[in-house]
C-alpha cells in the first residue's frame, strides 16, 4: 500500500522566511520552499521565465512539509502554529491531501505506548498493564503538541525523572497536550502550573489532566511568562519545550520565577542553535550542568550561577 502524505503549507512575509523555515524544519527535515523575491528578467534566461513567476508576489514566501500518515498531522500543525504565534510571525497555514476529519484520526493506528525511563505514555484508546515500577501517563493529544513521539518531549520526560523531587512546584511553559505537567505530578511534584499561548492546547491539556486523575495541575492561557501565577511562591522545576528563539526571549525574565535551587529544563533546541541558546543562558546568569541529545535535538538542564 502506498504511503499517504499530508502537506502543511505556511505562507508569510519574505522577511520571515528564515524563521518560518526553522520552525518547519523541526517537524520534518525536508522542506519545499516557494520564494520568488529573486526572480528577475535579468540574465541570459530571463526572457524564458514563465509569466506567472515574474508576476508572483515577491513580498510573500511559503514553506511546506509533508507528513506521513504514521505521524499526527494535528500535532505537527499545533506545534507550528504555537511556535509561529509565540514568535510574533504573521502567517497563514493550510493542509493539503485529505479532509481534516481523516488526518485528525488516521495516525492513531500507529500510536502505541512509548516508554521513557520508568514512564510509559499510553494512548487513551489503548489498554496497558504497567509492569512493576512503571508510571503510566494516559494521553490523547487531540489538536495539541505532545504525544511522546517527538524527541524533544522524550528528552524532557527523561530530565524530569532525574530532577523532580517530592513536594516540588513545577512550571510548564508551552504545555501543549499537558504531558510534561502530568509526568511531573506523577513523579511527586506537589503543584504544577501549565501555560500555553494556544487556547485549543489549553483545552486539550485540561481534558488530559482531568482524565489522568491528578488534581494538582492548573492550566491557563499565557504568552510565555505573562500572567504566570507566583502566589504560591517560586518554582523548583521549570520545563520549556519550545524553540531556541523563544527560549532566548524568555531567559532575561525566567530567574524571577525560579527558586534558588531551581532547575530549568529547556528543550525544542535543534543542535545547530545550541551555542546561541547557551550564550543567552550564560549572559543571563545561568549555567548548563546536564544535557541530553537525540537525533540532532538537545535538552539542557540549567540553574542559576552561584
Amino acid at each position: 500500500m502506498d504511503m499517504q502524505w499530508i502537506q502543511i503549507k505556511v505562507t508569510g512575509k519574505t522577511e520571515d522566511l528564515e524563521n518560518i523555515s526553522a520552525v518547519m524544519s523541526m517537524v520534518e527535515n525536508s522542506l519545499f520552499i516557494e520564494d520568488f523575491s529573486d526572480v528577475t528578467t535579468d540574465g541570459m534566461y530571463g526572457a524564458l521565465l514563465d509569466e506567472s513567476l515574474l508576476n508572483a508576489d515577491k513580498t510573500k514566501a511559503a514553506v511546506s512539509v509533508f507528513i506521513p500518515e504514521t505521524k499526527s498531522v494535528a500535532e505537527a500543525k499545533a506545534f507550528i502554529e504555537g511556535q509561529l504565534t509565540s514568535s510574533g510571525i504573521e502567517y497563514t497555514l493550510e493542509t493539503v491531501g485529505c479532509r481534516e476529519e481523516d488526518w485528525a484520526e488516521s495516525w492513531k493506528k500507529y500510536y502505541h505506548p512509548i516508554k521513557v525511563g520508568n514512564i510509559v505514555v499510553v494512548p487513551a484508546w489503548e489498554e496497558y498493564t504497567p509492569a512493576e515500577g512503571e508510571i503510566t501517563v494516559t494521553m490523547d493529544p487531540g489538536m495539541a503538541f505532545g504525544t511522546g513521539t517527538h524527541e524533544t518531549t522524550r528528552l524532557v520526560i527523561s530530565m524530569l525523572q532525574k530532577y523532580v523531587k517530592t513536594g516540588d512546584r513545577m512550571l510548564d511553559v508551552g504545555t501543549g497536550s499537558g504531558i510534561l505537567s502530568i509526568c511531573a505530578s506523577r513523579l511527586g511534584a506537589k503543584e504544577c502550573k501549565a501555560y500555553d499561548i494556544d487556547p485549543t492546547a489549553v483545552k486539550v491539556a485540561r481534558e488530559n489532566i482531568e482524565a489522568s486523575g491528578v488534581n494538582n495541575i492548573t492550566c491557563d492561557v499565557s504568552d510565555l511568562l505573562k500572567g504566570v501565577d507566583l502566589k504560591g511562591g517560586k518554582y523548583n522545576i521549570v520545563a520549556a519545550n519550545i524553540v531556541a528563539d523563544i527560549i532566548i526571549r524568555m531567559m532575561p525574565d525566567i530567574a524571577d520565577y525560579m527558586a534558588d535551587d531551581a532547575v530549568l529544563i529547556a528543550s525544542g533546541i535543534i543542535c545547530p542553535r545550541r551555542e546561541e541558546v547557551e550564550a543567552s543562558m550564560a549572559e543571563n546568569g545561568f549555567e548548563v550542568f546536564d544535557e541530553l541529545v537525540e537525533n540532532d535535538w538537545c535538552a539542557l538542564a540549567v540553574r542559576k550561577k552561584k
